[in-house]
């Protein structure tokens, strides 16, 4: 069968993304989704703030008064709507993860929270994804978890991101299906997740021809996680994370993956686990490539 074609030219505008070229890269932003949506809750005058959540900050299920059917309709669509917006803005992914925990009964204190982000967004509505040509292509990424974080269920919470040739490709933040009895175990389940992610890429670079002949790098910042990892010898504390110790030891002994230690301070993935001071925060987005569109690019007419 044979098709009419219609060249529309250098893709500008898909599905509420905003794409920009210059000689520096290409840049995916949503300015014009995320004011229209400022504008729907009336926060286009609204304060605005450094970071999406405040420092420190645990929120509950227990935490406030629950809405009514109609104020659980407006959680419900403004959470599902910063859901989207993610897709762009890996800086607000934690903060509207755990707002999605409480869709099925909010609270006013919940609603705070989706307030502030929306603050936040205020801030720099044009912030977006910054892709740039590198010599190098490898895949590396940074793990982490908050251990036992979640106040109503002591579940740790997943967190993160791989990266592409250095540019940010994917990243995610999950509450842990069970619960971590420590630290270790919790950066485990962690790095077990983010290795079957990088896997995922190499296959799929494969199967369009990309062979990746550089190992895969997984960044941790806790040594007993990475030493478990490399210890051939199986312990009885450690039996129940059998599982996803076999499958990285294999990758490790397989010469596919190595798991350098990071410092925690310097750990890109913590924005993905736990709200964080401005400093901190603003450090960690940094390294993810974010960039404003609108703001002038090198290069550019």
């Amino acid at each position: 069968a044979e098709f009419d074609l219609k060249d529309l030219g250098k893709l500008r505008y898909f599905l509420g993304i905003e794409i920009a070229r210059s000689e520096t890269g290409l840049v995916m932003s949503k300015k014009k989704y995320t004011l229209d949506l400022l504008k729907e809750t009336g926060k286009l005058g609204c304060r605005p703030f450094l970071t999406p959540m405040e420092s420190g900050t645990r929120i509950s299920i227990k935490s406030g008064t629950i809405l009514d059917e109609e104020g659980k309709w407006r959680y419900q669509r403004l959470v599902g709507k910063l859901i989207y917006l993610t897709l762009t803005r890996p800086d607000i992914t934690y903060a509207v993860g755990v707002l999605s925990q409480f869709m099925h009964a909010p609270t006013d204190c919940h609603w705070k929270s989706a307030e502030r982000v929306l603050g936040y967004l205020k801030n720099d509505p044009g912030k977006g994804l910054l892709y740039t040509r590198q010599d190098r292509l490898s895949i590396e990424g940074y793990s982490d978890a908050d251990w036992a974080g979640c106040t109503d269920t002591r579940r740790s919470t997943t967190g993160y991101c791989i990266f592409l040739g250095g540019n940010l490709v994917v990243w995610r933040s999950k509450r842990q299906e069970v619960c971590s009895r420590s630290s270790a175990e919790a950066e485990y389940r962690a790095v077990a997740v983010g290795v079957t992610e990088m896997l995922w890429l190499k296959i799929l670079l494969a199967d369009i021809g990309i062979k990746m002949e550089e190992k895969m790098r997984m960044y941790c910042d806790n040594k007993s996680a990475i030493n478990l990892a490399n210890n051939p010898v199986m312990h009885d504390r450690t039996k129940h994370v059998e599982i996803d110790r076999h499958f990285i030891r294999k990758r490790i002994d397989s010469k596919e993956l190595i798991l350098p230690y990071m410092k925690s301070e310097d750990q890109v993935a913590d924005v993905l686990t736990k709200s964080l001071c401005t400093s901190q925060f603003e450090k960690n987005v940094s390294k993810l490539g974010m960039f404003d569109m609108y703001a002038k690019l090198e290069g550019e007419c």
